[in-house]
């Protein structure tokens, strides 16, 4: 469908190759251990996810500061099951979540075969909202840093996904036209609507089951991109 006239393809990193929650998972449970905190993990994920997610849109609309976000969502999620905690806790637990997250190196499945199969034929790319000091060490990390070409963070383009101007700087660093690019990406709002508001085309990972739309063509496993290419 789109091997016609694709060169580029770019890529979200957390949610689409690289497991955000399950190397969440796993950092919280090495944190929890390390700091003492006696909370049930299943419990406490179960009410953070959400609330993380709630706390990442406000971060991408600007109306969170990064600070912000890291002492709330953890703030909200204490609170939500019952664990009293200290704010001085709270701000230790934030800053040993940043510093452990990326020693965890799970993938989609899938991850490095897609990514193997398609470097020969296309330029591949890393468009991400996620912090910069903690993305390049996550790439390296599960050994996928060496895929990519241009690496785009909403930190060194001044605003995030899904406004135009970060899509806009990945095509300019890359030297592509928008007619010639793909993104791929699991947030249908930051990932697929902003690259179709930058002239992109799309290709939306649904990896949090979300409603059937007629947005853009879906995939359920990466491997299914080579249905498109």
């Amino acid at each position: 469908m789109f091997k016609d006239f694709v060169t580029d393809i770019f890529f979200d990193l957390d949610h689409t190759l690289w497991d955000f929650e399950k190397n969440s998972a796993l950092t919280f449970e090495h944190i929890f251990l390390t700091h003492d905190i006696r909370v049930s993990l299943d419990s406490f994920l179960a009410v953070y996810i959400p609330i993380n997610l709630e706390y990442w849109k406000l971060y991408r609309e600007a109306k969170v500061t990064k600070e912000e976000l890291r002492y709330q969502r953890l703030r909200k999620a204490f609170d939500n099951v019952g664990t009293p905690i200290t704010d001085a806790s709270i701000h230790q637990l934030a800053d040993a979540y940043i510093d452990n997250l990326s020693n965890f190196d799970h993938l989609f499945p899938g991850t490095l075969e897609i990514l193997g199969y398609l470097k020969p034929k296309y330029r591949l790319h890393i468009i991400t909202n996620g912090f910069e000091e903690i993305q390049e060490k996550k790439m390296k990390g599960s050994n996928i840093h060496h895929f990519f070409e241009v690496i785009v963070n909403s930190e060194m383009a001044g605003v995030k996904k899904p406004h135009p101007k970060i899509f806009d700087l990945a095509l300019d660093l890359a030297q592509v036209a928008p007619k010639s690019a793909l993104m791929v990406g699991d947030s249908l709002e930051a990932d697929i609507l902003g690259a179709q508001n930058a002239g992109l085309h799309t290709l939306h990972f649904n990896s949090h089951n979300d409603p059937k739309h007629d947005v853009c063509p879906t995939i359920q496993a990466l491997d299914e991109i080579k249905n498109f290419l």
